[in-house]
Order: C-alpha cells, then sequence, then structure tokens
C-alpha cells in the first residue's frame, strides 16, 4: 500500500495532483468524521496557517512521518513535541517573499498616495478641483522608513524601498556583518520607532516576540507615523496600538495580520478611523499559494527515505 498523507488545509491542483502520483492523499479537516478514519494510518500531514499540529493532534497519528507546513512560519507546529516522536517538520520558507514585498509596496501607496478613480463624467471645474484636493502631503523620498526584522521579507523590502528613495533603517537580532549587504542603516529599536515616518514589522512568530511591539515602543512612534503590520498579528499589543491611534489622529496603521484571526468585534482597533484592518493577504497571489503548497515535494522526500530541501530550522542544528 502507498503511505497515506492528509492535508487539512487547501494544497493546489498542481503540486495535489503530483503527489497523488506518490501516496494517497486525502482532504480532511482535524474535525471531520474523515480524518477520524484515516488518521491512524496517516504518515504524512500537510497544513497551512490554522491547523494546530500540538500533543493531542499528534496523539492520533500514530504513524506520522513528517509534517509539511505549506508557507513559512512554524508557530501552529509543537517543534519540540514532533522532535520527541521522530516526525520531521518541512516548510517552504521562500515560498511567498516576493507575493508580501508587493503588498507592503501596496499599502505603502495606500497609505502615502491618495489617488481617486472616477466613475463618471465630471465637469471641467470639478476636475480642477479634484486635482486642487487629492495631494499627497509627502514624498516617499522625504521620507524614512524603518524596517523591524531583517529577515527574508524585510531585507527586500529595505532593498525596494531604498531603490524608491526611502531612507532605509532597519533593527534585526543578528550580527550586523550577516547584513551588510542591504543599503539600509542599523539603528538601536527605540530609534527605530522614534524616528521612522513609517515603521514595517517583519519579526517571526517566536514565543520571545509575542506582544514585543508594546507600549514602551509604541509610545516612541511620531504622532504622525504609519505602522505596517504583514507579519505576525502576535507581535504587537494591539490596545497598546489603538491608544496611540486615539491621541494621535495624524498617524495610521495598516495591518493585515491579528491576534486572533479574524479579529473579535470587542477589538478596539474596529473603531478608529486611522486604523486599517486586512484580512490576512500578503501571501495571496496564485503564484505564492502554489508555491507554498509545492512543499509537497519534500513530505514525499521524507516519507521515501531522502532528506528534505527545507527542513524546519529546528532540525538544522
Amino acid at each position: 500500500m502507498r503511505e497515506v498523507v492528509i492535508a487539512t488545509e487547501a494544497v493546489d491542483s498542481k503540486p495535489a495532483a503530483w503527489l497523488a502520483e506518490r501516496c494517497e492523499i486525502e482532504f480532511a479537516g482535524p474535525e471531520t468524521a474523515r480524518f477520524a478514519e484515516v488518521a491512524a494510518s496517516a504518515e504524512g500531514l500537510i497544513v497551512r496557517t490554522y491547523t494546530q499540529v500540538d500533543e493531542s493532534l499528534l496523539d492520533r497519528m500514530p504513524r506520522l512521518r513528517v509534517v509539511g507546513r505549506a508557507g513559512v512560519g512554524l508557530e501552529n507546529i509543537d517543534l519540540a513535541a514532533c522532535h520527541r516522536r521522530g516526525i520531521r517538520v518541512v516548510h517552504t520558507p521562500e515560498a511567498n517573499t516576493q507575493a508580501v514585498v508587493e503588498y507592503v509596496v501596496a499599502l505603502l501607496c495606500d497609505a502615502l498616495r491618495p489617488r481617486l478613480v472616477l466613475s463618471e463624467a465630471i465637469t471641467e471645474s470639478r476636475w480642477h478641483e479634484l486635482r486642487r484636493e487629492v495631494v499627497g502631503e509627502r514624498q516617499m523620498d522625504q521620507l524614512t522608513l524603518g524596517v523591524l526584522g531583517l529577515g527574508r521579507i524585510g531585507r527586500r523590502v529595505a532593498e525596494v524601498a531604498a531603490a524608491i528613495g526611502f531612507r532605509v533603517r532597519f533593527n534585526d537580532l543578528l550580527p550586523l556583518d550577516r547584513l551588510a549587504a542591504t543599503r539600509a542603516e542599523p539603528v538601536e529599536v527605540e530609534t527605530l520607532f522614534a524616528e521612522s515616518d513609517v515603521l514595517t514589522l517583519h519579526i517571526d512568530g517566536r514565543a520571545a516576540n509575542r506582544r514585543f511591539v508594546g507600549g514602551r515602543l509604541i509610545s516612541l512612534l511620531k504622532p504622525s507615523a504609519t505602522l505596517i503590520n504583514t507579519c505576525r498579528g502576535m507581535v504587537l499589543d494591539h490596545d497598546a496600538l489603538a491608544a496611540h491611534l486615539a491621541a494621535n489622529p495624524g498617524s495610521q496603521a495598516l495591518l493585515d495580520v491579528h491576534d486572533p484571526e479574524p479579529p473579535r468585534a470587542s477589538n478596539p482597533l474596529w473603531t478608529l478611523p486611522n486604523a486599517h484592518l486586512l484580512p490576512h493577504l500578503a501571501s495571496r497571489t496564485r503564484q505564492a499559494t502554489e508555491n507554498m503548497s509545492w512543499v509537497v515535494r519534500d513530505v514525499a522526500a521524507v516519507l521515501e527515505g531522502r532528506e528534505p530541501q527545507f527542513p524546519a530550522p529546528a532540525e538544522t542544528g
């Protein structure tokens, strides 16, 4: 019999077909009857963002040998529990960089460059009125962009922003010699928050980063600062941000990720006109979702006794 692999969330058609040539693939969420029927025999598991691979799920899958995360972050996977059970974890760290960087650039334009689409013919006088009314306050080459976290995505955002004309600064945990190729200037995190006109967050979801962007750092932001978060909702204290936005109507926040998702109705950001909440779209291009789905290659590699190309960082030593 061929190995059984369960996909609890969507896998794009081409990667799914490729895997189906090698394994028996079942599409079933953890709460479904079908999952209960096949979990005990499954040797592979593919998840995206919302399936929690924890002890309770692993207990239901005694033959599991590999977990594939179709994406970058691994916060929804208990890596230690998998390691104790001898289960390999693989992911797709390069899959969505371009998509997220494009999205951040789009958010920068939304935040800084007002524009208007005409829906009908207008008079000549209204035409000239609009050209007087719809005016950007400052150009990007007059502004400082701060990048918190200079990983794959943060570094690429810094490069693109520098090319556009921003003065780019960053803060990261890595030694500076690891980051020498970037055109951005390293600064202390307090300086980054205090001097950025736009601050974009690109730190990972490790436990130490929970609410890293909290009241102390948020209080350092300029009254006119723009904050963009496309990394993890859990890194940001939404209550502290809401207080800052309420006190500084000239500031704004564009948030694509949230904790939890979707944001609860009680989230104070809903009531603020300068808080813009988006439904986690940064990686949502056809190409990126397919790239992430190609985690099936490493799932198959493990099942066939080969070394995967992209093991989870904890496994690399």
